[in-house]
């Protein structure tokens, strides 16, 4: 039974008297209307790229299990509030031959077109962004207890949601988890995160993805055929990219595109209109920059200036190029991408067999770290030269581990940025040390940069694998031999108190050690139950008793000062190697900061037992 007529607010009067009137136009063929919406989806059956939340749908209207409110989010102009308005058609679906809710739209129903012009009396449209508060929310509340005035429910397409303030929220929420049966809510928004939790968990959730640049291609292919218009398929690929996955913004930009050529929509046209540099020559400037041929990078560069492309836009290119090749390394089949051009998918793996990982990762970083840099920059055009003069040089410069192989061989260790992809040199099995250099911005007085140099030592590669021994038994306690610091710190190594480790390391320096009695002296920062704490873990970890006394002498130099000399000597020696000499040399401002000892040599950093310890253990 119907109840009383719903008090309608002011604002959704106006709403309903200002689409009553644009319905109205449209019918007597009006004003021209824009491809966006002349060509907005009518059915399930014409929204393109979204099949997974079609089939759900789908299934749930076949099986009568329709939620009671749904929350449509993604990024602008894939088809929120569009299919928003399908899914309330879908709802109040009813024909001389269907008489219930429906997906299969394929006839026009009693209220199928007053709902797509959103002028249906039943279906309330309202703007989140521009009603944010709760006495909105207050209307809403009030007008659910009525029912619909002629079709099957009452639907609420909610816009921007997220824009509702927290009280609105609130208000929202008892409504949201129990509506009268004849209300259905249905939410759009592209700040999903903005969203309370709250009003999730009421909703049936549904993002709508990006639609993908091949069937983006083809849905304006097709509009194209519709409107009689010609356009090339390189202007669609270029359309379909500036797009980025949104219908709204594809159509909004190919209806310029038709504006501008007044004919035949060309590359040309839409490079022109949009400033974009032209793709074949934007691979011609990456292969001069691979090459380092600064002075012809920079003359394509500024020839694609004055044509009309944006420098940042030109980095941007050149950054997106970049990944390609890099994909193409590893999935060879992203060259049949549609919405690629002929010259990258010609060009684009010859680049990626020719560079390797490692210039391609440098070339990546360095454009990203470029783009906001000219995007920032008063001068957009000279702070796109500076970046290419860096990408340039920075191309011709060796790896590390070239700069190594052109030492031992005595010749240039520069390669060819087009040569074939350098490999790393593989261990010699020797247990030597490697450099391992680390580029990074230094002070200098010339203001260039510096590289820092790290020294690690690298890991012998044996020729087989042998078995897995077997676990050696922990021995037992009374036969637990503690003749220095560093038997100490080995106990607490094996028995996982790494705290207790580091302070031993750190703070405890050995006097005397004899068979149950430890005296020792201790750091400044040692605390002050260290000593009680080193009585308890000895008499644990091996059985017997112990006095632990502190001494007055200073004692021998803890195992974290015999650790940094071995450091210090081991750096100076490095430095003294010819290898390293030459490499400190050939790389201005370069320092050696770390050595890594190899494990066979780690046991000389354990201190020698005092004297007289072997007379104490025989006796």
């Amino acid at each position: 039974m119907k109840g009383p007529p719903a008090r309608v607010s002011d604002w959704q009067t106006e709403r309903h008297r200002t689409m009553s009137e644009a319905g109205t136009a449209d019918r007597k063929d009006g004003p021209y209307r824009v491809l966006a919406r002349k060509y907005r989806p009518h059915d399930f059956r014409d929204l393109i790229g979204q099949e997974p939340m079609v089939r759900t749908l789908t299934n749930a209207f076949a099986s009568g299990r329709i939620a009671q409110a749904w929350m449509l989010t993604g990024v602008r102009g894939v088809g929120k509030t569009t299919t928003a308005r399908i899914l309330a058609r879908a709802l109040n679906y009813k024909t001389d031959a269907v008489d219930q809710p429906s997906i299969d739209l394929a006839g026009e129903g009693e209220h199928c077109r007053a709902i797509m012009e959103g002028r249906h009396v039943d279906v309330v449209e309202m703007d989140a962004a521009s009603h944010t508060g709760i006495d909105d929310i207050r209307d809403i509340i009030e007008q659910v207890r009525y029912a619909p005035v002629s079709a099957r429910y009452k639907v609420y397409i909610i816009d921007e949601v997220h824009m509702l303030s927290t009280q609105a929220f609130n208000g929202l929420l008892k409504t949201l988890e129990e509506p009268p049966p004849h209300v259905k809510f249905i939410f759009a928004t592209t700040e999903i995160r903005k969203v309370p939790i709250t009003v999730l968990s009421r909703c049936q959730r549904f993002d709508l993805r990006r639609i993908e640049a091949g069937v983006l291609v083809g849905h304006l292919r097709d509009i194209a055929g519709k409107e009689q218009i010609e356009a090339d398929d390189a202007a669609l690929a270029m359309i379909t990219r500036a797009a980025e996955g949104s219908a709204r913004d594809a159509l909004s930009i190919f209806d310029q595109a038709i504006a501008h050529s007044a004919g035949r929509v060309t590359a040309e046209t839409v490079r022109g209109m949009l400033g974009l540099a032209d793709r074949a020559r934007v691979i011609d400037l990456f292969e001069k920059l691979m090459a380092g041929e600064i002075a012809e990078a920079l003359g394509e560069f500024r020839a694609q200036y004055d044509a009309g492309a944006d420098p940042a836009v030109v980095l941007v290119d050149l950054a997106e190029f970049t990944h390609l090749v890099t994909r193409l390394k590893y999935v060879p089949e992203a060259a049949d991408d549609p919405s690629l051009t002929e010259d990258e998918r010609a060009r684009g793996p010859q680049f990626a067999e020719a560079l390797s990982v490692r210039h391609l990762s440098r070339a990546w970083q360095m454009l990203l770290k470029g783009i906001s840099e000219v995007q920032g920059s008063n001068s957009p055009v000279n702070a796109g030269e500076m970046v290419l003069i860096r990408l340039a040089h920075a191309a011709t410069l060796p790896t590390l581990d070239e700069a190594l192989k052109g030492l031992e061989a005595g010749g240039d260790a520069a390669v060819p940025a087009g040569a074939a992809p350098r490999r790393a040199p593989q261990p010699s099995g020797n247990g030597g040390v490697r450099a391992v250099a680390e580029r990074t911005p230094v002070a200098s007085g010339n203001g260039g940069g510096a590289a820092t140099l790290r020294l690690a030592a690298s890991e012998p590669s044996p020729q087989f694998e042998p078995p897995p021994a077997a676990p050696e038994p922990e021995p037992a306690a009374e036969t637990v031999r503690v003749a220095s610091v560093a038997d100490i710190a080995a106990l607490a190594d094996r028995h996982r108190d790494l705290a207790f480790k580091v302070l031993v390391k750190r703070c405890v320096r050995p006097v005397k050690i004899e068979p149950g009695r430890l005296e020792v002296s201790l750091t400044e920062e040692a605390p002050k139950t260290l000593l009680g704490d080193i009585t308890a873990k000895l008499q644990q970890w091996t059985g017997r008793r112990w006095i632990v006394s502190l001494s007055r002498e200073r004692g021998g130099d803890t195992i974290a000062e015999i650790e940094a000399g071995k450091r210090e000597s081991a750096i100076l020696d490095a430095r003294a190697d010819p290898e390293v000499a030459a490499i400190l040399s050939r790389f201005p401002g370069s320092r050696i900061i770390d050595v890594r000892i190899p494990e066979a040599a780690e046991d000389d950093m354990a201190p020698a037992p005092p004297p007289g310890d072997d007379e104490d253990d025989e006796s």
